[in-house]
């Protein structure tokens, strides 16, 4: 079910009427909790089954985990928990990319091997929840938590249908604990999370679908040999969209959420005005982020083992942070560019004190939007070819080419990412929040407006381009 649909609107509606009757607390846990489950299984309900697996298991692990004293005991129960979360991500999403690659290897060496194409469906939002689920048992296992005494708590913090498929990714204290005792918003805070709602539907209905998605699909469909400008206006069409999109999704997620007196951590904070790729990092997809950190990259020595050591884990980090976008090598390559990235920007601050203000911050910001944007060629083109194809036409400012898209269309891309790009300088040090305190006047036009400009987009009511990862 889409947050963009009439199905969820009526979907929600009748979980709000539920959710604020005099039924006890324990019983609105039970309708959440079967919402939730009634949200993910209009996909596709067979994939049910794969959420009560993960469910179960990790609900067992965790348990026995906490419980064991025997460290050889509670070693095998993490490995079970791992082992299941990591072999469903594994088949759903790596089976057929790793079939195409060791056919690839074998009929290099000389065999020849053509095995039938797999027909293996994607679960949606396999790879968030998973992260989820397996974050519980990892601090668990590592005495940085206790396992949940509900098991209906438990499998409410799985499933919580606003942000089951696309995140944020939230850890068991961050959730869990809210679902101890009986939660209700506050007027301020239904009033807030409706707002949040509606900006989410607009970033990805007005924002990301109607005015950048054509221009991008455009470009990074068009068949070789583009004109500069188009590169560039494609690229950039794609880098709102997906920032729209994305963020759409996590500001939709929280606002819900909210108008239930329930609480989700931020996922992004103002990102194309980053200072550098480790402050991207800390306001991208933190969710993601802090995850990789925390159970990645520091189990792996982080930057205690010396700087080679350091360049090695953070590149490392960022090409399996690619590799889980998605299963293909354009992802890789993407991942890698960002390592890339964090290495130099490392190298390059133990040689250069330059402080990030005024004109110094604007150009810094620019430099690293201009930067991110590369990285999203490979991020968005089906393969190598096509990537090298976008970057050819970007860089070799020509004006001769195929023109697949208006002058009306550049236009409007460019001024709408110039606004993006401006809009996260100016609130990098702020929160939403924040500028809106005292402003309601303000606030409600600026509400009025995105719901009526909702209203005339429409919509197609397309997929949220994270569901596929």
């Amino acid at each position: 079910m889409l947050f963009n649909s009439i199905g969820f609107i009526v979907f929600f509606l009748a979980v709000l009427v539920l959710y604020y009757s005099s039924m006890s607390w324990i019983n609105k846990k039970r309708m959440l909790l079967f919402a939730s489950y009634v949200f993910y299984g209009l996909w596709n309900p067979p994939l049910i089954l794969l959420l009560w697996i993960s469910t179960v298991i990790d609900w067992t692990a965790g348990n026995r985990l906490f419980h064991t004293q025997h460290e050889g005991k509670r070693k095998l129960w993490l490995f079970l928990s791992l082992a299941v979360n990591l072999g469903f991500l594994a088949f759903f999403k790596y089976g057929g990319f790793l079939l195409e690659n060791f056919v690839l290897i074998v009929n290099a060496i000389g065999m020849d091997f053509h095995p039938a194409q797999p027909s293996i469906l994607l679960p949606m939002g396999i790879s968030f929840y998973t992260f989820q689920t397996m974050s519980y048992t990892i601090d668990i296992y590592q005495r940085k938590a206790e396992p949940s005494k509900s098991f209906l708590d438990f499998a409410l913090y799985v499933t919580f249908f606003p942000q089951l498929v696309a995140g944020p990714i939230v850890r068991a204290e961050g959730l869990l604990g809210q679902f101890i005792t009986p939660k209700k918003a506050t007027r301020d805070q239904f009033v807030w999370g409706s707002f949040l709602l509606t900006l989410g539907l607009f970033q990805k209905v007005v924002l990301a679908d109607t005015l950048l998605a054509p221009t991008a699909d455009a470009v990074f469909n068009a068949p070789d040999g583009l004109m500069s400008i188009d590169a560039w206006a494609g690229l950039l069409a794609f880098s709102g969209q997906i920032f729209f999109d994305f963020a759409g999704y996590s500001t939709c997620a929280i606002g819900i959420a909210m108008m239930l007196g329930i609480f989700l951590p931020h996922n992004f904070l103002y990102p194309y005005a980053s200072m550098g790729f480790s402050d991207l990092w800390r306001r991208w997809h933190i969710s993601l982020s802090s995850w990789l950190r925390d159970y990645l990259y520091i189990p792996m020595g982080g930057n205690r083992k010396g700087v080679v050591r350091t360049y090695v884990f953070l590149t490392l980090t960022m090409l399996l942070g690619g590799l889980w976008h998605g299963a293909a090598w354009t992802f890789v390559a993407w991942g890698g560019l960002h390592g890339f990235y964090l290495v130099i920007e490392r190298l390059l601050r133990e040689k250069v004190n330059l402080k990030a203000t005024g004109v110094s911050g604007v150009f810094i910001a620019l430099l690293t939007f201009i930067c991110v944007n590369i990285t999203w060629v490979f991020f968005r083109a089906d393969d190598f070819h096509g990537a090298i194809e976008i970057l050819w036409a970007m860089f070799s400012f020509t004006g001769q080419g195929a023109q697949v898209i208006s002058y009306l269309d550049i236009y409007v891309t460019f001024t709408v990412v110039a606004l993006l790009f401006a809009s996260h300088y100016y609130m990098r040090s702020h929160t939403l929040a924040d500028r809106a305190m005292g402003r309601q006047s303000l606030l409600g036009i600026a509400w009025g407006i995105m719901l009526v400009l909702i209203i005339v987009a429409q919509g197609s009511g397309e997929q949220f381009v994270y569901f596929q990862f």
